[in-house]
Parts: C-alpha cells; structure tokens; sequence
C-alpha cells in the first residue's frame, strides 16, 4: 500500500471509529484477539459468535482457524486490526506504541496479564467486563477452579514424582534447552497434578536455560517434553517417535529407563486459560499410569 494510500485508510477508519464511540456502543459485536489465552477465553464465556479476527497461533476452538489473523500477540498488526473494524480489541501486555495508535484510531481495547493461573482468573473477569458479560466470568471460573481442585484432590493421596519440564530445545537435539522454573502458570498446574518441579527454586528464573547436565543431574522420575515446533496436533503426533527415540539415547536417565517421558502433542498444556483443567488432568494421567498405558 502507498503511503498516500495508507494514510487516507487510516484517516477513514479514524472517522468511523471516532463516529461509533460518540454513539457509545457498549456491548461490542466485533471483537479481536491478539492471543491463543484470549481466544479461548472468549469462546469459554460465550463470545465466540462475535470474534471476527485472531493471531496467527489461534487454533482452539477449530473454527478460529478460519478467521482472519492480526499477527502475534508480541507483534498484532495494526492495519490488519483496522480493516476488521473491530469494536473491541482484546491485548495482552503490549507496548506502548501500539496503545497510542490505537487510541489514536479511536479503537477500544483492553489489557489482559498473562504468567500464571491468577491471570487467567483476572483475564476473564476483564474480558466480561469490557464486553457487557461480567455475570459469566464467576460461573466460568467456578468451573475451572472446581475442576483443578477435584484434580488435586487425587494427585495428594498419590505419590509426587519428581518432575523436569522442556519448553523448548534447539530441534532435533537435547540442547539449548529452556525448562519451566517457578512462579509461572505451568509450574502451578504441575503442582495441582501432583508433581514437584525440581526446578522450582528459589533463586531460578521462570523459564531457566539448562543442559543436559542439568538434567543428568537432577535425575527426575518425569521428563516432559513440550517442546515441538509443528503447528498442528497431527504434525506434532508424527514428531513424536522421533522425540522419544532422541531422549531414549540416554538410558541412564530414570525417566527415559522406565518410560517415563512424555512428548506433549496438544497445545492445551501450553496456552494458560479456561482448558487449565483439561491440562492438569492430561499431566495428572500421564504421571500416575503406567508406561504402556500412557498416552500423548
């Protein structure tokens, strides 16, 4: 697009935009997420009929894979946003500029936190309120919570294994890898299904770069791999053999040695929101199975 162009775009969608906050619409028809954790959130409380753009990694529920995209939520599209004349935009922490611009267009948007479980509650609570909802968020987090809560019932009356999470390695080898520390939302839902990260310490960055050694080390009875870098559950399930046959080169490993490591091929253990419950059973089974019982 010309810079001509672009700007007598912009200009156009500032004076539709400006023309519908003086009509003080309230509940939003058109709303955009810019995040896998919003999408699912929107669709949880019912909104799902009014979501008309998503980022590039929203693909649960499956009908959003339809949707036009805006981006990632590190980096939404501004132009992209604008062409879908949203009435609501649904952000997680962004920068400043991209707020100013947005304010400069006249299109309302809200922030939600992202990090651990407490955000997802918050998030909600946020996303109801900005779109004329907010009897729905107690419902939907009373569910969540009460299902995590009937999750960890279980797990306390079951031995804890000791667990190490991989959230990312340099593919095709067991380097660079990046593993789950403490203080964020996938060390919470370990915990609630009964596992102790051995590196949840205090001192240790959230998301802690570690080596094999580290892990050598350590020694866990559990190793999760959550590492993929295949965009769909199908393409991840291929992956898998090949995951488990690079771990199953260190068989002096307690995990590898009795089967224990487990290759996640769905996203739900990775995107914090209302499927928490969903996440923590699938650990919860995988942990306190037996390896021939185990699935992915």
């Amino acid at each position: 697009m010309q810079r001509h162009s672009r700007r007598a775009f912009m200009g156009a969608l500032f004076c539709l935009f400006s023309t519908r906050l003086l009509h003080g619409q309230q509940k939003p028809d058109r709303i955009v997420s810019t995040a896998p954790s919003i999408t699912e959130a929107l669709f949880a409380l019912g909104l799902g009929d009014q979501v008309v753009g998503v980022s590039q990694y929203c693909n649960y529920p499956p009908q959003v894979v339809r949707l036009p995209k805006v981006g990632t939520y590190i980096k939404p599209d501004l132009e992209a946003i604008a062409r879908l004349v949203p009435d609501l935009v649904v952000l997680q922490t962004a920068p400043l500029d991209l707020k100013d611009r947005l304010k400069a267009l006249g299109i309302v948007f809200v922030e939600v936190p992202h990090g651990t479980l407490e955000d997802v509650f918050t998030g909600i609570q946020i996303i109801a309120k900005a779109t004329g909802t907010p009897e729905r968020s107690a419902a939907l987090i009373n569910r969540i919570q009460g299902s995590l809560q009937a999750i960890q019932a279980k797990a306390r009356v079951l031995p804890s294994p000791r667990v190490v999470a991989i959230l990312n390695r340099k593919q095709g080898t067991l380097t660079d890898l990046t593993a789950v520390g403490p203080d964020n939302y996938m060390n919470q839902i370990l915990q609630i299904a009964g596992a102790v990260n051995v590196l949840a310490k205090s001192g240790v960055p959230r998301y802690p770069h570690i080596s094999l050694e580290t892990i050598i080390s350590e020694d866990p009875d559990v190793i999760l791999d959550l590492s993929s870098s295949q965009d769909s559950e199908s393409e991840r399930q291929v992956e898998r053999a090949a995951v488990l046959a690079l771990w199953g080169q260190n068989q002096s490993l307690k995990a590898v040695h009795s089967g224990h490591v487990y290759f996640g091929t769905s996203n739900v253990l990775l995107v914090p929101g209302p499927r928490a419950p969903e996440a923590a059973e699938a650990l919860f089974d995988f942990m306190h199975s037996n390896p021939g019982e185990k699935k992915s």
